[in-house]
């Protein structure tokens, strides 16, 4: 589901560059029929009238290419989500079908109340929103302040410091899960305890560097001013950063408890007590045999799966221009 929805955000920004290379104050019609012949599609002998019928084709052959190729993706991209729709509505003896079929003859809306008791989504949805809460908050705090250390505060090797905090981002992640496995399991006895899912995970480094990106858009004059006012640095930070970086901050929030959602390796190490389960470990762990046999019910899975990512579906949709809005001003330093 990260996929999808990454793939999604990369779709949008491909569609906001492509229309941010042409003239803003202009409209469709205006770019593709008013405009003044260039020299790379002017030829000898041409008239003017031809060559801007050459332009205008052009234009409309790139448009059409590119929407195209935008739209192509999105297909690929909204198949698996299609697939999983559509085999959760299916009954059984359709999905065990030979040759599968694309949409459901016969509706099994029965999956879904089947799905919801095996689940025990109550306790499941409480433990994952109770987790990227807290671990989000710990992200956001961690990462203000050392964005705040690494853009204003001047100390001695501040650059390789921050250097230094950029290459741990090569480190594969099984090794830093596995050093956290033997600290949080073996050393601080955490197995089975919710600060066992949160604490690992509240320093990024990823969010450090893209908040500071953010930091540094923001003119020095503005710092010096405030301490020559004797503002201190942490007020400075409140009043004057924080309110300024609030889209960036946003967008850190919202992939955190995507991330939280998401999260299926680290809660599958840490926590074999039910009541600590988190919601993607706990729908594999719900259908992972679903009926006496020993067999999982794919309309069943399916239907679970739905449940699980619709919340995070709803809120990429209705928030994914804080998201957008975010990793594009962090990317442009000022």
């Amino acid at each position: 589901m990260t996929m999808f929805i990454l793939t999604i955000i990369a779709v949008v920004i491909g569609v906001i560059y492509f229309n941010f290379k042409v003239k803003s104050n202009e409209s469709v019609d205006e770019r593709l029929f008013n405009h003044v012949p260039s020299k790379k599609t002017a030829y000898i002998g041409d008239s003017a009238e031809e060559t801007m019928r050459r332009e205008r084709v052009m234009k409309i052959f790139k448009y059409v290419m590119c929407y195209t190729f935008l739209g192509i993706l999105a297909i690929f991209m909204l198949i698996p989500f299609y697939w999983m729709i559509s085999t959760s509505l299916k009954t059984e003896a359709e999905i065990e079908l030979a040759i599968p079929t694309f949409y459901p003859h016969t509706l099994a809306l029965s999956n879904y109340p089947k799905a919801i008791a095996r689940l025990n989504a109550g306790r499941l949805f409480f433990n994952t929103v109770w987790v990227g809460v807290w671990s989000t908050l710990g992200t956001l705090v961690t990462t203000v302040l050392a964005a705040f250390a690494f853009s204003r505060i001047q100390f001695k090797g501040r650059e390789l410091v921050f250097n230094i905090f950029l290459t741990t981002m090569m480190i594969p992640g099984e090794m830093m899960t596995i050093s956290n496995y033997i600290t949080v399991v073996g050393y601080l006895k955490g197995a089975n305890t919710y600060w066992a899912l949160i604490v690992p995970f509240v320093i990024s480094v990823y969010y450090i560097y893209l908040l500071r990106q953010n930091f540094k858009q923001i003119p020095n004059e503005l710092y010096y001013a405030a301490k020559v006012d004797g503002t201190s640095d942490f007020k400075y930070l409140l009043k004057v950063m924080v309110p300024i970086a609030m889209p960036t901050l946003i967008t850190i929030t919202i992939l955190k408890m995507m991330g939280s959602w998401n999260s299926y390796m680290w809660p599958m190490m840490v926590t074999q007590d039910p009541n600590k389960y988190l919601i993607t470990y706990g729908l594999r762990q719900a259908f992972k045999s679903s009926d006496v046999d020993g067999r999982t019910i794919q309309g069943l899975q399916m239907a679970g799966s739905a449940i699980v990512t619709a919340p995070l579906l709803v809120v990429f949709i209705f928030l994914r221009k804080y998201i957008m809005r975010g990793v594009s001003r962090s990317g442009i330093k000022g």
